[in-house]
């Protein structure tokens, strides 16, 4: 072709040339040997007030809720199961966490069920002096509704934005919380002369709801200002010793910080120690470590931060999940880190913030301190199924890869849980290592049982346009030539789709396998699972940990059972290994289809594991948890 049409064509005709640039071809090299770490099963989870109705939760593979509502928990009163609503002119309303949490064991008993403690320092006390928004304007939203009228208020309709013209008395309708009163709730609920509730059931306890704002959610209580940082931690650190007392395997979540703002700031404070200025996170994870250091009860062992991303278009949401982990992204929303060093440096923009939290760890508590983290509220941004499916698959498998503990999105969409139902029914227990050439477009998440025998890689399509080509070249597992089984999830409508496990947007494919490679065609906008196996056993289908067998009870203290599926009988090894994948127990048995397997884990140290079950006709791991 002649040069001058190239030009031509490059200058006048950019978006042809910018097409022919998206949609290369994408190769990506799997290493089951590299980057090995155990998937937590709670990152599928969810904010949810009701796990209701309970076939939809455990059709969809959801293992965790978060119950406690955020703002609402602040001021709960679990005495008289009432709570002031904050964003409803603080009335205080009727919220039953015993019956909800009775009807949550009952209906879910393998999922861990989330509440949290109360630091504020005042709880709802009467629901007698509410303010009458009935009879104000039939319950209306109206932008006053933040204003403090219980308690015998009178609204500013002039500046409904503003304060009222009378401030409610907080007196009224709320009571002093001390951390006694709060941490109660265990005895209450896991004592002798309690409900009775599992409290293996209930073992995550947030710490209280974004209290680096409680000046502007609760400033009917706060109203001179934001309390000064180490109050608040001095809050943080007596409660949760107190907790400890009362529940030693508790799992203590904090400091469940509002978004990137408030990850490096504290109100107006410009924290220092010996002269050496401090972000929040890092003070708070120092305040932590020197507690524990110089008491020896750990007050910290999941760190919990929100987040809801900021875009200024779709391209930017879809390249949200970068935010966590990858020092070289430059994120739009980038604000708060520009903080970090105590002044104003605007050429801070790559946030990485988990990586920054784990670097905070180590260097305060030491290498191998155990404590993971947690991303409690979240939103995808848009809320078009396809983006916010393709955004939220970005997180899971960025979450898989890098250990961590749990995820509850606040917003939910749809097409999350077809998302969901995908990642939990059909990844496998470890992460490895997956290179893509073109990671920002197309990314594959592999995931692997205990002895890669079964291996499950999603490819997610972040083009908003293309399809694109892709190769896969597997590394570490020999997977035998041949057809194999895809799932895929593209071109979602508008309409809810999810209904069972077997009812669904799920498109069935397949992809030919030869000399451990293949090439496969992923629409714009997709999720795409490939179910792999590495050694011929007569299966025709990859089947879910959840289908082959069931672990009760779970979590477990001295003993848990197996119950294999049904039709399965003869020998069956055994092998439980711990989180990083160390081989802890070793045995062979004998199933005769019906009585459980009984497994002994007297000796083992509380914490996360996996179980890998084999028989002649399938081999499949499952997680539990130990506590003590």
């Amino acid at each position: 072709m002649d040069i001058r049409k190239v030009i031509f064509l490059l200058w006048v005709l950019p978006g042809l040339w910018a097409n022919v640039l998206i949609a290369q071809d994408v190769t990506i090299t799997v290493n089951a040997n590299q980057d090995k770490k155990a998937v937590s099963p709670y990152i599928y989870g969810k904010n949810s007030n009701e796990v209701k109705p309970a076939q939809l939760y455990r059709d969809a593979g959801v293992r965790f809720s978060r119950m406690n509502q955020g703002n609402n928990a602040t001021k709960y009163n679990w005495r008289k199961k009432i709570s002031s609503h904050p964003d409803w002119y603080n009335n205080v309303y009727p919220n039953n966490w015993d019956s909800k949490s009775m009807d949550a064991s009952n209906n879910h008993p393998d999922m861990q069920l989330m509440w949290a403690f109360q630091l504020l320092g005042r709880v709802a006390s009467s629901t007698e002096h509410n303010f009458n928004d009935w009879e104000y304007n039939n319950s209306q939203w109206w932008q006053g509704v933040n204003q403090n009228l219980a308690g015998g208020g009178v609204p500013n309709e002039a500046d409904p934005g503003g304060n009222a013209l009378v401030e409610g008395d907080v007196n009224l309708y709320t009571e002093e919380w001390p951390a006694d009163s709060t941490v109660a709730i265990l005895d209450h609920w896991f004592g002798a002369d309690g409900l009775g509730l599992n409290s293996d059931q209930f073992l995550y306890w947030s710490m209280d709801n974004e209290p680096d704002i409680w000046n502007g959610t609760h400033d009917d209580v706060m109203p001179d200002g934001l309390l000064p940082a180490s109050e608040f931690m001095d809050r943080f650190i007596e409660v949760a010793k107190k907790a400890r007392a009362l529940f030693p395997e508790i799992k203590i979540c904090g400091p469940v910080t509002t978004s990137e703002w408030q990850w490096f700031k504290w109100g107006d404070e410009s924290i220092r120690i010996d002269g050496k200025y401090y972000c929040w996170f890092e003070y708070f994870i120092k305040r932590c470590a020197d507690e524990e250091k110089s008491s020896g009860v750990r007050v910290l062992d999941v760190f919990d931060i929100h987040h809801y991303p900021y875009a200024p278009t779709h391209a930017d949401a879809l390249q949200n999940h970068r935010v966590f982990y990858d020092e070289n992204y430059n994120y739009p929303g980038a604000n708060g880190i520009k903080t970090i060093n105590g002044g104003w440096d605007n050429s801070q923009t790559k946030e990485y913030i988990f990586k920054r939290i784990n670097n905070w760890l180590d260097k305060h508590y030491g290498e191998n301190h155990g404590i993971t983290l947690g991303l409690s509220e979240w939103s995808p941004g848009p809320d078009e199924p396809n983006l916010a499916s393709v955004i939220y698959a970005s997180h899971l498998g960025t979450f898989a890869n890098n250990g961590v503990e749990y995820f509850t999105p606040w917003n939910w969409f749809t097409g999350m849980w077809e998302t969901v139902h995908l990642f939990s029914r059909y990844a496998r227990d470890f992460s490895v290592s997956s290179n893509s050439s073109s990671e920002n477009t197309v990314s594959a998440y592999t995931t692997v049982t205990e002895n890669s025998d079964s291996t499950t890689i999603i490819i997610v399509n972040r083009d908003q346009s293309v399809a694109r080509n892709v190769t896969i070249n597997l590394n570490g597992i020999a997977v035998v030539d041949g057809s194999y089984k895809t799932l895929q999830l593209s071109s979602l409508p508008a309409s809810e789709t999810f209904k069972t496990h077997t009812d669904n947007a799920l498109k069935d494919g397949s992809v030919a396998v030869a000399s451990n490679s293949f090439t496969i065609s992923v629409p714009a906008l997709s999720t795409t699972a490939v179910l792999l196996k590495s050694e011929p056993n007569g299966i025709e289908e990859i089947k879910s940990s959840l289908d082959e067998i069931r672990l009760f009870p779970n979590p477990a203290k001295n003993e848990m059972f197996i119950n294999l599926r049904s039709g399965v009988d003869g020998s069956v090894q055994i092998t439980m290994f711990d989180q990083q994948g160390r081989k802890v127990k070793v045995f062979n048995t004998y199933f005769d289809g019906h009585t459980a397997i009984r497994v002994d884990v007297s000796l083992l140290q509380k914490g996360y594991y996996f179980l890998s079950v084999k028989t002649n006709q399938f081999s499949t791991t499952k997680s539990f948890v130990v506590t003590k």
